[in-house]
């Protein structure tokens, strides 16, 4: 990997690349094939790498200083994210692996002392290991609304019931961040059901653990699918006050979908560079890879939705540091970042023939993930509404749309 210091950036964002990209290059990649075969060599390289990474205050870029991070914020999180996507394995060995990254930084938000003593610095420490437990396999994910796991509060307990899948990390998880229906009173004597995150102990009784969902063909992976029945904590385990659920949610959600284009960026670059080494190294039909038509036209087109991708998800990023109303803009890159990611992918596998689909490159990996993307953080046709709505809205107002804002 080659990066160069962009020019309009300050000193810190470009160092915090540049000395990221270097273990990426020289620590992360070469270590791959260790890391895939898994096993004792597999522990020792995390374990090296780690230490490496802490050595050069890069661990854990989304938690504040107090709590052992970099405390670098939004903006240069995103471009560091750019970097770490080279290697589906750097995430991990940089301390920022979802879903215990999100569910630190809710706990950080959203905590009392109390659940960060108890839930925050053992997950930080890695201790412990947590899962975000929203999605149901009986309600549409692209409505956050029609969530139906309801607890009820009896006495000083919650009482949790409800059925839940893609409870990612659920197999592994000492305890569970759960979405959840509750009642609130509404002022006119009656109730109105609003969202509330609930701690869940992954021992509690009522906790049952169904199987791992299938992914991809894969048939033992991380996302759990998990009833709780009649399941019971205390109080003092909701986050945050009553009904702050969906709020939290979206906290979580907003940034989590341009750390995810700027993760889709740096793996369209790393899939980029594996198709141009390709086609200058190939030898076919008389000729380099290269002095084919249909290959130069390829690269011209991945060239151009990874700049399209990478500026649009910069902007904004830009406009979300700001303090500005991006909705539109996050929504626009949620649907635009995983097509051109899926485009840039597939023209590499092709150029790879045989090799491109095989495991001993990793964009198998990236296909399936950036189709997947297309789903995760809400599926495009919802963002597509969002974004008509939001630019109609400007129109009825006797408004029209800037684009250079």
């Amino acid at each position: 990997m080659q990066v160069q210091p962009i020019a309009d950036l300050d000193d810190e964002v470009n160092e915090i690349r540049l000395r990221t990209a270097k273990i990426v290059t020289e620590e992360v990649i070469p270590a791959e094939p260790a890391l895939y075969a898994g096993g004792d060599e597999a522990k020792e390289a995390r374990a090296h790498i780690s230490a490496k990474v802490k050595e050069e205050g890069l661990w854990a870029p989304h938690l504040p200083e107090e709590y052992g991070g970099m405390g670098i914020g939004f903006l240069k999180h995103a471009y560091m994210n750019e970097i770490l996507a080279w290697s589906p394995f750097s995430a991990r060995l940089f301390g920022v692996v979802a879903p215990n990254a999100g569910n630190q930084k809710i706990l950080v938000k959203y905590g009392t002392a109390e659940q960060k003593k108890k839930w925050l610095e053992p997950l930080i420490a890695g201790e412990l290991e947590s899962c975000f437990s929203m999605t149901e396999p009986d309600q549409p994910g692209s409505n956050p609304y029609a969530i139906q796991t309801r607890a009820v509060l009896d006495g000083d307990e919650w009482v949790i019931n409800g059925h839940k899948w893609f409870t990612s990390n659920g197999k592994r998880a000492d305890f569970a961040i759960v979405m959840c229906r509750t009642e609130q009173d509404d002022g006119a004597g009656g109730t109105k059901d609003k969202m509330t995150q609930i701690i869940v102990p992954m021992d509690a009784p009522g906790v049952k653990y169904v199987r791992s969902v299938p992914v991809w063909g894969h048939t033992h992976g991380d996302h759990a699918e998990i009833i709780y029945e009649n399941v019971r904590v205390p109080k003092e385990n909701q986050l945050g006050r009553t009904g702050s659920g969906h709020q939290a949610a979206q906290d979580r959600l907003g940034a989590g979908r341009v750390f995810h284009c700027m993760n889709a960026i740096g793996s369209m670059w790393r899939a980029f560079d594996l198709h141009c080494k390709r086609a200058i190294s190939r030898d076919v039909h008389g000729g380099k890879l290269e002095t084919k038509q249909f290959t130069q036209g390829d690269i011209a087109d991945s060239y151009m939705d990874i700049q399209a991708a990478r500026l649009m998800t910069i902007h904004c990023a830009n406009r979300i540091e700001a303090g500005v109303d991006a909705r539109a803009d996050i929504s626009a890159i949620k649907i635009f970042v995983p097509a051109a990611f899926s485009r840039v992918v597939d023209r590499a596998i092709q150029a790879h023939g045989a090799m491109g689909v095989s495991g001993d490159l990793p964009l198998a990996g990236m296909y399936t993930g950036a189709r997947t993307l297309r789903i995760a953080d809400g599926p495009d046709e919802v963002h597509r509404i969002l974004i008509a709505r939001t630019v109609l809205k400007a129109y009825h107002a006797g408004e029209s749309w800037d684009f250079g804002v």
